[in-house]
């Protein structure tokens, strides 16, 4: 029979901390939570545990702040049941080795996975909804089973399958995600099956690195890009799915697609058939720029986009009037600040470039250093080529690209090899990628002078300048509304005050700087309403006042 401990802030008698249980519980105890917020983490190492909620109302363990995870499994055997999970800059949840089983928990993560598992864990989730996040599920390495989870409203992809994992997906739903609905690489292998994948910025179900994903019986649509995207080298199977963007399947690429449901696009083979049957689509332009226009600040930037697409646009009307066009390169240089918004704009660049008919896919690969340079001698060409390959009809973005042109400073670098061999894809393939370097203004010099012909292959160098004071104030209130916040009265004001003070050296941070300060007000904001000794009002609760600014810019 189960030892059940009891947690409450409220009883007595009662453990008044999670941590406390944890100190004494044994192996396959419970430990019942009653309501309430527990602002804590919690490590188990090696057990066999039970977190349930216990009795009417919420149950929430807050680890937001916190250096790790609300809750994290190493090589455990851990329940979670009932709980609501709230992190900050990690995952809310992770499980490295051992068993997770979660069920009808709710989980809100910031810069973060919702969910974490990896290592070789077996997770199995039901009913698991991660409403907020980086990403919803990341699972590496790892196998399981989602059933009947939802992932909503996270700022890059879905769910993460990767490292040879193996995971079910059945009756899921993911929806409103800011990249890619799910994405498969690294040799994964998950079974997607009754699923629904919609309203994503990008692939509703992308599949790279020798991957082969079982996909059966699900339906994908309303999606930026295609519904179901297969990279070279790729397999698995598409099955009785819906696919309303289309499947669109890389040269190289052998996976079987049979029997697509009513509503479904034909497979598109290969990158040349992709951009021979890519029209323009002026009214999808038009929405890109627009939303560029939205973007705060970066005047000078957006008025070189600009000037890049109307060259673009003009040069494809004369190529279709069989008049001369001359050879043009869409790679760029961005330099300036981090949070500058460079990331933002190579990946709405891409899009426009899919809009025009001139990229035939559109998508956005970002990487650095350790992406593309190896540990020995001809590893380096390897991945820069594999990397390159992977990115082609679309938009390869390297950022801080100055790192290949320093030593390591460990002996033998390869980083000149890595841009040696860029300079040569680069001009091999000018007509079929837009490859997009950014970094500080002052060490890109340092980075173009590392090969002589690396500079011509570039079209133009946008400079990023650094938000001004009203710029951030801006940036603020736009991600608090964004996250149901109300700036309080005199605060735009103090936060204009405060962004003209503050010292702006190689290091400040921008628009990261931004949500950074915002995410200060809403810890203190929190620890207000928590002395209120009430139930705080909805106004309350959207509401961010002089003095949270104050505690957080202490």
């Amino acid at each position: 029979m189960a030892y059940t401990l009891t947690v409450s802030a409220q009883r007595a008698g009662a453990y008044p901390t999670l941590r406390d249980a944890l100190e004494v519980a044994p192996d396959e105890s419970v430990i019942a939570v009653e309501p309430g917020t527990y602002r804590e983490t919690v490590a188990v190492r090696g057990r066999r545990l039970t977190i349930a909620a216990a009795g009417e109302g919420q149950v929430v363990i807050d680890g937001t702040g916190a250096f790790g995870p609300a809750v994290a499994g190493h090589g455990a055997e851990l329940t979670l049941r009932g709980l609501t999970l709230r992190s900050g800059e990690y995952a809310a949840v992770s499980a490295a080795g051992g068993r997770l089983t979660m069920e009808n928990c709710e989980v809100q993560a910031g810069f973060a996975a919702g969910v974490s598992v990896t290592d070789g864990a077996q997770v199995h989730a039901t009913r698991v909804t991660v409403v907020a996040g980086q990403h919803g599920f990341v699972i590496e390495d790892a196998g399981g089973l989602l059933d009947t989870c939802e992932v909503r409203d996270v700022g890059d992809d879905g769910v993460i399958v990767r490292l040879g994992a193996d995971p079910t997906l059945r009756n899921c739903t993911i929806t409103r995600c800011g990249y890619r609905g799910i994405y498969v690489y690294q040799a994964g292998r998950p079974t997607i099956e009754r699923c629904e994948v919609s309203h994503t910025a990008d692939a509703g179900i992308s599949v790279a690195h020798a991957s082969a994903p079982t996909i059966v019986a699900s339906s994908v649509h309303d999606t930026q890009g295609p519904g179901v995207f297969f990279a070279r080298g790729c397999g698995g199977s598409v099955t009785d799915t819906r696919v309303e963007g289309g499947v669109r399947v890389e040269e190289g690429a052998t996976p079987e697609v049979r029997e697509l449901a009513a509503g479904s696009l034909a497979p598109k083979a290969g990158v040349a058939a992709a951009a021979a049957s890519n029209q323009p689509d002026t009214e999808q332009v038009d929405k890109l720029l627009a939303d560029l226009d939205t973007m705060v600040g970066l005047a000078g930037v957006k008025g070189e986009v600009r000037t890049l697409i109307d060259e673009i646009q003009v040069n494809e009307w004369r190529r279709s009037s069989g008049l001369a066009v001359g050879a043009a390169s869409h790679h760029l240089i961005f330099t300036g600040a981090p949070g500058t918004g460079k990331t933002t704009v190579a990946r709405l660049y891409g899009k426009l470039l899919k809009g025009l008919g001139v990229l035939p896919g559109g998508e956005f690969k970002e990487v650095s250093r350790r992406d593309l340079v190896g540990q020995y001698i001809g590893h380096t060409a390897e991945k820069t080529t594999k990397v390159f390959e992977e990115a082609m009809g679309g938009v390869l973005f390297i950022d801080e690209a100055y790192t290949l042109s320093r030593s390591s400073g460990g002996g033998a670098d390869f980083g000149q090899e890595a841009i040696d061999t860029l300079v040569k894809l680069m001009e091999d393939h000018r007509d079929s990628i837009a490859v997009i370097v950014a970094g500080y203004t002052a060490e890109m010099v340092e980075f173009l002078a590392a090969n002589a012909g690396l500079a011509s292959r570039f079209a133009k160098t946008l400079e990023f300048e650094n938000y001004s004071p009203a710029e951030l104030v801006r940036i603020v209130r736009r991600i608090a509304q964004q996250d149901d916040y109300r700036l309080g009265e005199g605060l735009d004001d103090a936060l204009l005050e405060w962004f003209s003070t503050i010292e702006r050296d190689q290091n400040f941070g921008n628009a990261r700087e931004a949500r950074r300060l915002l995410e200060g007000m809403r810890k203190a904001q929190s620890s207000r309403l928590r002395a209120l000794g009430r139930m705080p009002s909805r106004d309350d609760l959207l509401g961010l006042s002089l003095d949270d600014l104050l505690v957080a810019t202490r």
